[in-house]
């Protein structure tokens, strides 16, 4: 089982292990962007306390964000809606893939739920989640900050929850 450790600008750190015998071709997909260094610099741009917390595709730009850049070709969706049988339930702590309406849309972008969220399994490939009491609370935490509005962009922090680097573990 592999194991990531996101490291915030700040210094606080989420552990989390990820499920590649339950999304395979997710974690091949999320851990070929984290080998090539492409998550540091990022932020979490979308927070919503109660729900979730979202990153992976945008950096902080005063006073809003900007698209990171390229990203691979999306990959298949993961998930029962999609015809994959991936059970893994979007509870708290559960790192899952970001996308569009599209089903195979997801690229680099992802969210890590800070409650229990069944409205969201088997619609989105759940591919891991944190490892410990103290990586969840990091998280939730970063769902309470306060938000804006920006170009048609919603719940974005005030102060940027920027990732320094997103690294495997053993």
């Amino acid at each position: 089982m592999e194991k990531i450790r996101i490291t915030l600008k700040d210094g606080r750190n989420m552990d989390l292990e990820l499920f590649s015998d339950k999304a395979p071709e997710t974690v091949k997909n999320f851990l070929r962007y984290v080998d090539d260094g492409y998550y540091s610099g990022t932020c979490f741009h979308r927070v919503i306390p109660g729900f979730m917390i979202q990153g992976g595709g945008f950096t902080d730009d005063e006073p809003g964000i900007k698209e990171k850049g390229k990203n691979y070709p999306p990959i298949k969706g993961e998930f029962i809606s999609n015809g994959v049988n991936n059970t893994v339930k979007h509870l708290t702590g559960v790192i899952s893939m970001a996308r569009t309406f599209i089903k195979d849309s997801a690229t680099s972008q992802f969210f890590i739920c800070v409650t229990d969220c069944p409205h969201l399994d088997g619609e989105y490939a759940a591919f891991g989640k944190t490892v410990d009491e103290e990586s969840a609370k990091v998280a939730k935490s970063i769902s309470e900050v306060k938000t804006h509005s920006w170009r048609g962009y919603d719940d974005i922090p005030d102060d940027p929850v920027v990732i320094k680097s997103i690294t495997r573990i053993e």
